[in-house]
């Protein structure tokens, strides 16, 4: 095929995607992901000031903050909320801790079925990095380990 029949067959196509293709709203994404990022960072905010006011402070209020909001990322994903606002929201779901607690939770629970090594400790890793879920793991256990002490 000569470069110039090539060039011709690639136009077409384009030609034929922005026919069927609908028209992006980019205004509206933006804004929506800019609405519920900021949502979910007010709710953060308004954990951080009742945790403060009951007394927390420095890295305490900070760690325990993080926790709550990975807590409901993960418990959003399980009950299938987190997705219907990821789809509403767009980045503005991804962007924040509770991003990262969907992009963990989701593939542990998809995989499930296929055990706990191979399924969904397998597939956890290849989303979030296993670094990431590793340093997560191993945190939650010198932490146990600090307070029994």
């Amino acid at each position: 095929m000569s470069k110039k029949t090539a060039a011709y067959s690639n136009t077409n196509y384009l030609n034929y995607v922005k026919r069927l293709d609908p028209p992006t709203k980019h205004f509206k994404n933006c804004l929506s992901a800019f609405g519920v990022g900021g949502l979910i960072c007010s709710i953060g905010q308004f954990f951080r000031y009742m945790l403060e006011y009951a007394g927390l402070s420095g890295d305490e209020l900070a760690g325990t903050v993080s926790v709550i909001l990975i807590f409901f990322g993960c418990l959003l994903t399980g009950l299938g909320v987190y997705d219907r606002i990821g789809r509403r929201a767009g980045a503005g779901s991804i962007v924040p801790i509770t991003g990262f607690a969907n992009s963990v939770t989701s593939p542990a629970i998809e995989f499930k079925t296929e055990g706990f090594i191979y399924g969904t400790a397998a597939k956890m890793f290849t989303v979030a990095g296993a670094i990431i879920v590793y340093g997560v793991f191993s945190g939650v256990i010198v932490g146990i380990i600090y307070c029994i002490i």
